[in-house]
Formats: C-alpha cells, sequence, structure tokens
C-alpha cells in the first residue's frame, strides 16, 4: 500500500493509520516538519523506517534525522536511480546516506571542505560569513565593516567560490551550520 501526505500532520496521521514499513518524509513539510514527524513516531513507539528525502546538506539536520532513528538520508539533487536505491536499502532494513553527502562530511571533518576550506578565507571574509551566521544583512554587514553594501556582496560571492557553495541561501545554512567554528 502506497499513500501521499500533502503535510506534515497528515503524513504522521497515515503512520498512525496504516502502519507503513516505509515513510519517506522532507525536512521541510508545511504544518510539521518530517523531523517533528520523526520525533512523533518514534515517540509513539510507530515501527516505521524513515528515510528523509530533503535539500539539506548541513551535517546537523544529518544528525539530528539519525537520533531520532531515521535509517535514510538522500539529497534531493541525487539521481532518480540513487533515489530508488536508497529507498531500497532502506526499505530492506539498511542505514542509506547519499554518497555525495557522506563525502561532503568526510571532507569538513578532515578541513577540506569546499575547494579550499575556512582556512582559505581572508580575515574579512571570515567577519564577514561571522556576521552572516549572526543573521545580519548585507547594508547591516557593510555598516559594521564601514564598506559598501557592493563590497560585502563581493565578499560574499568569493566566500562560496571558495567553499563550493552554490544558491541564494547556501552562505546563510553553512554560516548557521558552523557558526561554533567561526
Amino acid at each position: 500500500m502506497v499513500a501521499e501526505a500533502a503535510d506534515g500532520q497528515q503524513a504522521l496521521e497515515l503512520m498512525r493509520r496504516l502502519q507503513p514499513q516505509l515513510a519517506v518524509l522532507d525536512i521541510d513539510m508545511p504544518d510539521l516538519s518530517g523531523l517533528r514527524v520523526a520525533a512523533e513516531a518514534r515517540d509513539e513507539g510507530l515501527a516505521v523506517r524513515i528515510i528523509f528525502v530533503t535539500v539539506h546538506r548541513e551535517e546537523s539536520f544529518l544528525e539530528r534525522a539519525l537520533e531520532l532513528g531515521a535509517l535514510g538520508y538522500i539529497l534531493k539533487d541525487a539521481t532518480a536511480a540513487e533515489i530508488a536505491s536508497g529507498i531500497q536499502t532502506v526499505a530492506a532494513g539498511q542505514p542509506y546516506i547519499s554518497p555525495a553527502l557522506t563525502a561532503s562530511l568526510l571532507q569538513r571533518r578532515t578541513g577540506a571542505e569546499g575547494p579550499g576550506g575556512l582556512a582559505s578565507l581572508t580575515p574579512t571574509e571570515r567577519v564577514v560569513i561571522k556576521l552572516i551566521a549572526e543573521c545580519r544583512t548585507t547594508k547591516q554587514i557593510a555598516a559594521h565593516l564601514f564598506i559598501s553594501p557592493r563590497t560585502v556582496e563581493k565578499h560574499r560571492a568569493n566566500i562560496c567560490q571558495k567553499l563550493g557553495l552554490q544558491g541564494n541561501h547556501a552562505l546563510t545554512k553553512y554560516a548557521l551550520a558552523r557558526q561554533a567554528e567561526l
């Protein structure tokens, strides 16, 4: 039997009612996040294998998913074949984490993240990323550093290039996840 839910609350209700062997969740779900759904399922003792298919590459999300008992964690930009293979692996009771994510985690732990890692950042870029982690806007960062907003944008672009980050919010997510190291 296969069921589809429109949001986290409905996913949890279907899990309670249908008692599936496997649930494929996203971290970003309306009403209840996938992490909250997994926590509720665990707390209620639902015997369901959980796999996350998500855009979140940050180690903190993976760690939380695993703490909640998830057996799998696949990135949405994976190929269809990888997603299918991961789901089959988890359905068989085996853990599965996207190879791209495991490679990224290993690089971070060895200090080799992105093309250059945090060590490749200039002192000003390190201040900029620290201020980003504090949720400061480009204008606030510019005022703090007595530079133009355009210069801040250039620093942001350089940081993204050095760390191998892409996408509108990747730098902010990275900065928040790595705040203790900055």
